[in-house]
């Protein structure tokens, strides 16, 4: 393929922010630098520290989403835009701007769907430690329930096409709205692929958004109502076994 996989494409990326003022200024212009045919929209969800403003400034579209959580702004953008391809990454600077291309390109050689960017170094920071320890269990969880297409199911960097994006039905409201993705795709039997990244670190003073433990309880109760609604011959026999 010559030139940019995205030279002749609509793609469209899209950043959910909640309170990433200090990084998201950076990010937009990586993307910007990127993929400087591509629309950028920052999804802001209810952020007090000026987020909106900094993207804006940047040159990104601002929209909002009230609705709080992760999940919540990603049925908003998947409603709202208009593209043919979509580019989703977080908001923080974790993940490189100049990797979008090539995860387009591999959705575009794979025929894929979505193209997932598997952190390399999310169990190597000291400081992610029960982020790690919880992604390493979810991984095994799935790829026990649901199978082996994923191995980073809880990736923030993905790239989509159209159909993906106009049928997934995105009931999750918070952060498990990866495994959500996941789950449909690998019901679905979608085509996948991955393409492992470098994941890097925050910036001083940037937090993660994520819980440890509140949002891994959630992400759990959501692995057994996908196996519910997915399996449940499998889910009520498991249910039946404990009795």
């Amino acid at each position: 393929m010559r030139g940019p996989a995205s030279e002749n494409l609509d793609v469209a990326v899209l950043l959910p922010c909640y309170n990433e003022a200090r990084t998201i200024g950076a990010v937009v212009q990586g993307f910007r630098e990127a993929l400087p045919q591509a629309r950028i929209y920052v999804y802001d969800n209810n952020s007090t520290d000026g987020t909106a403003l900094t993207a804006m400034l940047a040159g990104a579209t601002v929209m909002r989403e009230r609705r709080q959580g992760k999940g919540h702004v990603v049925r908003r953008m998947f409603c709202d835009i208009e593209a043919d391809v979509y580019v989703m990454a977080d908001g923080d600077g974790t993940y490189a701007p100049d990797d979008a291309e090539e995860l387009i390109r591999t959705l575009l050689t794979e025929r894929a769907d979505m193209a997932v960017g598997t952190r390399r170094g999310v169990h190597a920071d000291a400081g992610r430690n029960g982020h790690a320890f919880g992604n390493r269990l979810f991984n095994r969880l799935y790829r026990f329930l649901f199978g082996s297409d994923f191995t980073d199911i809880l990736s923030g960097y993905r790239v989509f096409s159209r159909r993906f994006v106009k049928s997934f039905p995105a009931v999750s409201a918070g952060f498990e709205i990866e495994t959500e993705m996941s789950v449909h795709a690998s019901r679905l039997k979608l085509p996948v692929c991955e393409l492992e990244l470098d994941y890097g670190r925050r910036p001083e003073g940037s937090h993660s958004k994520l819980s440890t433990f509140g949002d891994g309880a959630k992400i759990l109760w959501m692995f057994a109502m996908l196996m519910k609604e997915t399996r449940p011959f499998a889910f009520f026999g498991a249910i039946a076994a404990t009795i």
